[in-house]
Formats: structure tokens, sequence, C-alpha cells
């Protein structure tokens, strides 16, 4: 295992080639991918009750089988999430190019903060919908 460490946290409900290109991303910028995943109480805070759609277990497997990302944990809090972070020690955070100007829980623990550009046409909010107007 390398050395420098780049961290990663959402909620990851349905996958879609959008995420997989953030994990690419993520993952050639350092050695050692970690991703941190909501709880599914905070994600049906954040997202609605209708939310998450896919449960944590869930999740967590089958971001566990991605080739770039090297280990998955959750988180259930922002308190929670810190920890993590402080826990981790990553060298680089990766979020979301919708996060600049806005305040990034836990980034000041890192020692970088990478904005990932949205791939257009991914949302996983939009498929959801998409599914339940069919």
């Amino acid at each position: 295992m390398g050395n420098k460490k780049v961290f990663i946290n959402g909620c990851f409900d349905i996958l879609h080639p959008g995420h997989v290109k953030l994990f690419e991303y993520a993952k050639s910028l350092g050695d050692y991918l970690m991703v941190a995943v909501d709880s599914d109480e905070r994600v049906k805070e954040l997202k609605g009750d209708q939310r998450p759609f896919n449960k944590l277990r869930d999740r967590m497997y089958v971001l566990s089988s991605i080739k770039y990302i090297d280990r998955v944990e959750r988180f259930s809090s922002e308190e929670h999430l810190i920890t993590l972070i402080k826990g981790y020690k990553p060298d680089i955070m990766v979020v979301g190019s919708d996060y600049k100007n806005k305040k990034v829980v836990g980034s000041e623990f890192v020692k970088d903060l990478r904005f990932f550009e949205r791939i257009d046409g991914y949302s996983t909010t939009k498929s959801i919908q998409s599914f339940i107007d069919r």
C-alpha cells in the first residue's frame, strides 16, 4: 500500500457511470481510496422518506466491489463523519463541483480539497424519478 490517502463521502444510493468516474478520478490522485457512506437514517433525513432506495448493507457491498475503492465505512452524522476523517487523515478529499464556494464538512482536516466536475446526464435523484415516472 502506498501512502497518499484519498477520501470521498456520500449516499451512493443508486450507482451510475458518473460515480464510477468519480472513484476513478479520486483513485488517480493517490494510493488508497476510502469511501464513507451515509447511514440509511441519514439518507432519509437528507433526501426524504422515499430514500434510500438501496439499504446501507447493499450500498456498502456494491461499493466494496469497485476496483478503485480500497475501504468503505459508514457514518450516521456530521460528527461521525468528522471523526472518520480525523482518524483516516486523508491527504486529499474529493467532492462534487457543486460544493465549490460551500462549506465542506471535514475539509479543514485534509491537506487538499479537490472538486470533481459532475458528468452531465447522471444523477441518482433523477434516475429514481425516471423509474417512478415509468
